[in-house]
């Protein structure tokens, strides 16, 4: 086997997996944020299943200064704090490495990239290819016949390998060494390494490229000419000092220990203990070939897949893990480890669970349930939409530790003559019931013609109301709160695939345990949370919220909503049109032909052969950045960046919807049906899947033409939509009471032309087309946070003329300043904001010492106490109108709920006598200080009533 030396730049790596999980952190059931471990981990594992090294050790930088330090006192000096989550990751991280016994190095006085320096050019020596893994550029001075970067992929994205060649051509140099004159000349913003006043990469490159190094251009600075002269002749001190600071030191007193470095075993009981604290469920599987104690849902998402699996804990006898085990080799091991389990399971735990399969036991358990006020239930079934599943079983509780099971034949006649048994138990309104995800059961029982009534307490949304920001999943939950471990379902019907059965075909025995714990288990979770919903003062808002909303969001589900497949046809055959006929514009406009769907051959296209930016930003791979927020920059600099966003616009609109959309209606109904998801987003706002139907574009002409072909159930109806107009703006100046802003909603003058008019100090009349639309991106961007920065790459101004209309704003507006300066001081003193309803986002780094970090809370502390209000408002219209269409026994249906709308399916002769009814629901959902607009129209298709 060659002898492959990878090198890992700890740090380098460790934030960049931090940061990758910034917008969504993954925090597990004890608070900690593991983002960076879990991250750190990924990148490990990957390397060794991908390029199996035969030698890795991960370097660190340490707390000791540096002779760059001591050399220039400002070195790295403008770094922000450590945000305190990775801090506190760091030793987890080292723990990890530990456990894998892979190498740790260290060298007081010198930084990573010395030790790395170092010891790459020793291996060098030594016979050995080695790879240096990192983003940072600086290391390319390093690389050499033997010594590659490896730059690991963006977003998913491959990795890069950068030697000799790629480093050379990337920069135009004859010798990657020529790398540390051109950070000498560009100097280094990350480590506040100076170089020469207004000479940036490009400029270094290009005299870099003329002169091959900073001595011989400073020998010959009589070639300059004009401006660029004057720079280098008084910089060039700075330039030499600025490449002492850059070069990479190669004398760092480590020592190259081949046995050290090689790759060995992973310890696997430090693994499994680390990765049960850590709750990397998934992650340990892939390195030790067994589960931890955990049933379906695992905390992970996006796993690395190292090989086959099947249901049992351990490696199948010859199933090779990333560490070159066969699983008879790791079956001895994991023995002793499984014996460390800290959960209690079903195996070790004593408990009671009956199987009524008799008409006598079936009896016996309905006046059981009949007497009492409140039950847990669940469904066995024998898959997951509500519309085509089929009954396979019902599932009871009500005491800790029993558990009833209700089998039901296949034959659907005889199903439904034993869920009629229990019908009346279920339409009972004097007894409460218990379950996790409420609304799928709900879904089933209905097929079967069975309400269910009464007060419901669902266990998955008392804990999204208390954790918001966490999973929610029953295994999870139960591990986390009653430290115990369910069956997994894997064992019953193994893993997805074609050999995957149902729970039909599970026996008797093992379905009854596995559908009764269900049932004991989520009886138990609500004894957990309906204290602490009290304490959190969240029982409120679910009761009359969330619980609630259950029962609408499954009918609405139910209903579904009709599509005409021959309009999406025939604006499929339009689109593809358009997208012929703009490829062909668009390599008109380029002067060449290519590839417009590939983004490296647009930035090619744009960057190097149009050159419509002097200053291009690049992915982390090195390609030009092409995404739709940096096009929209560059629209007015070139009009094939228009043609360009139009074709991906209509490639996304055909894929994603147009062509899709008529695949997934049902074919017994007819109609397309969405799920709403009620406890994914930490606002509050609900989101929809299969199809999501929120996502369907309404300001652009080409994505409204899809709301065409949603239409009503048939000619005697029309589809009724109804909108909150300028909800989350009425919101801030109700709970701000900004008198300004209040007093503009209630005269009923366009607010943002009474902000045009306050902000640029104008008479109303006299705002223009361009004042209004930057007042508009003002209003929009302040209750998200938005700062100078922002608003200028929004509008296309110039940072100083933002923050000028800001303080414009705040001045007109201080009621609003107050509000949000209020609200992060709220923030920081108790950890979390609230909407008026009481609905809690937790802000965990709202204290960070890192102010990337901090801003990143600071401005979610702003934005959710607005949209999680208006996500309360729309829910509690939802519950109301919902009640009264059927209190009224009306035959109008609510069809979905999309943003701040509600759509609904109506017979036209219902149509004047719902409206009010709509109407005064929505406007009356929330007490405001300001007048509240609904628009309603009405329609033969979802655009023209919308």
């Amino acid at each position: 086997m060659s002898k492959k030396l990878f090198l890992l730049d700890a740090y380098a790596l460790i934030y960049r997996s931090y940061f990758a999980f910034a917008n969504n952190p993954r925090v597990n059931s004890k608070g900690l944020n593991t983002s960076a471990v879990f991250g750190f981990t990924n990148t490990l594992l990957e390397i060794i299943r991908k390029e199996q090294p035969s030698h890795i050790a991960v370097v660190f930088d340490t707390d000791a200064p540096t002779q760059r330090h001591t050399d220039f006192s400002e070195y790295k000096a403008n770094r922000q704090e450590m945000p305190e989550d990775l801090a506190i990751a760091i030793p987890y991280c080292y723990k990890l490495l530990e456990a894998l016994n892979i190498a740790t190095l260290e060298s007081d006085g010198y930084e990573a990239d010395d030790v790395i320096g170092t010891l790459a050019k020793k291996a060098e020596k030594n016979g050995f290819i080695t790879y240096m893994m990192t983003p940072d550029k600086d290391y390319g001075q390093l690389v050499s016949q033997h010594i590659f970067i490896y730059k690991p992929g963006y977003k998913g994205g491959p990795p890069e390998k950068l030697g000799v060649t790629e480093i050379c051509n990337k920069y135009g140099i004859t010798a990657p060494e020529q790398v540390i004159d051109i950070l000498g000349l560009m100097g280094d913003s990350v480590d506040n390494i100076p170089g020469i006043a207004g000479i940036g990469e490009k400029t270094a490159t290009a005299l870099i490229q003329e002169f091959g190094s900073i001595d011989n251009l400073i020998a010959n600075t009589a070639k300059l000419k004009g401006k660029l002269k004057e720079k280098v002749e008084a910089g060039k001190e700075q330039a030499l000092f600025s490449r002492k600071l850059a070069t990479i030191l190669l004398d760092a007193p480590v020592d190259f220990d081949e046995e050290e470095l090689r790759l060995k075993d992973p310890d696997k009981e430090k693994v499994k203990s680390l990765f049960t604290e850590l709750e990397f469920r998934r992650l340990a599987q892939t390195i030790l070939g067994e589960e931890l104690p955990v049933g379906e849902h695992a905390t992970e998402t996006g796993p690395i897949a190292i090989g086959p699996a099947g249901p049992s804990r351990k490696t199948k006898p010859g199933q090779i893990d990333i560490f070159g085990h066969t699983g008879a080799a790791a079956a001895e091991e994991d023995t002793a480890v499984a014996e460390t389990t800290t959960f209690a399971t079903i195996e070790n735990t004593t408990h009671t669970y009956h199987i009524a399969d008799t008409p006598e036991k079936r009896l016996d358990l309905v006046k059981l349930l009949a007497s009492r006020n409140e039950f847990c239930f669940d469904t066995e079934t024998t898959g997951l939409d509500t519309l085509t599943a089929e009954l396979v079983g019902l599932s009871f509780s009500w005491s800790k530790n029993e558990g009833w099971y209700v089998p039901v034949p296949p034959d659907r006649m005889l199903t439904q003559a034993i869920v009629d048994e229990f019908k009346p138990v279920f339409a009972d309104t004097g007894i409460a019931k218990t379950g996790q995800n409420l609304k799928y059961d709900i879904g089933i029982l209905k097929n079967y013609g069975v309400d269910v009534n009464g007060v419901l307490f669902d266990t998955m949304i008392a804990h999204y109301l208390l954790q918001p920001d966490m999973r929610h999943g029953m295994d999870l939950l139960a591990e986390t709160y009653l430290k115990y471990s369910p069956v997994s379902i894997e064992t019953l019907i193994g893993k997805k695939g074609k050999n995957q059965i149902t729970m039909r075909d599970v026996p008797l025995g093992k379905i009854a345990e596995y559908a009764a714990e269900d049932a004991d288990v989520t009886a138990q979770l609500r004894m957990v949370f309906e204290p602490q919903l009290l304490e959190s003062n969240a029982k409120k808002l679910f009761d009359e919220i969330e619980m609630p909303l259950v029962p609408v969001l499954s009918d609405m589900e139910r209903e579904g909503i009709a599509i005409d497949t021959a309009v999406l046809k025939k604006y499929s055959v339009q689109l593809e049109g358009e997208i012929v006929m703009l490829e062909k514009e668009i390599q008109e406009m380029a002067g060449t032909p290519f590839n417009v769907s590939s983004p490296r051959q647009v930035g090619d296209v744009l960057f190097e052969i149009l050159k419509i930016s002097d200053k291009p930003k690049k992915t982390k791979t090195g390609q030009y950045a092409t995404g739709e927020d940096i096009l929209q920059k560059l629209v007015n600099k070139h009009p094939i960046v228009a043609k360009i966003l139009e074709h991906r616009e209509a490639q996304k609109l055909k894929g994603t919807y147009v062509d899709t959309l008529p695949e997934m209606v049902n074919p017994n109904t007819g109609r397309i049906h969405t799920y709403f998801n009620q406890v994914v987003a930490a606002t509050g706002r609900l989101s929809s899947d299969n199809p999501n139907l929120q996502n369907i574009p309404i300001r652009s002409a080409k994505g409204r033409e899809i709301r065409k072909a949603f239409i009503p159930r048939d000619k005697n109806h029309v589809l009724l939509s109804s909108d909150y107009s300028q909800i989350e703006l009425r919101i801030v100046a109700s709970i701000s009471g900004d008198p300004a802003m209040c007093e503009a909603f209630r005269s009923g003058i366009d607010i943002h032309t009474a902000t045009a008019a306050r902000v640029f100090n104008v008479a109303p009349e006299d705002v223009t087309k361009e004042m209004r639309y930057k007042a508009k991106s003002v209003n929009f961007g302040i209750i998200y946070g938005q700062g100078a920065f922002g608003l200028a790459e929004n509008i296309g101004v110039s940072r100083s003329e933002a923050k000028e209309l800001i303080e414009n704003y705040f001045r007109e507006y201080a009621g609003i300043k107050n509000y949000m300066d209020e609200t992060v001081n709220f923030a920081r003193e108790y950890g979390y904001v609230q909407t008026i309803c009481g609905r809690r986002r937790y802000l965990r780094d709202i204290n960070s010492a890192n102010a990337v970090v901090r801003g990143f809370a600071e401005r979610n502390a702003i934005n959710a106490p607005i949209q999680g209000s208006a996500a309360d408002m729309i829910k509690l219209a939802m519950i109301r109108v919902h009640a009264e269409l059927k209190k009224n026994k009306f035959r109008t249906r609510l069809l979905l709920q999309v943003h701040d709308e509600l759509v609904f399916d109506v017979p036209v002769d219902e149509v004047e006598k719902v409206k009010p009814i709509i109407e005064e629901a929505m406007k009356n959902a929330l007490p405001m200080n300001v007048p509240i607009e609904v628009g309603i129209g009405t329609g033969l298709n979802w655009l023209d009533a919308h």
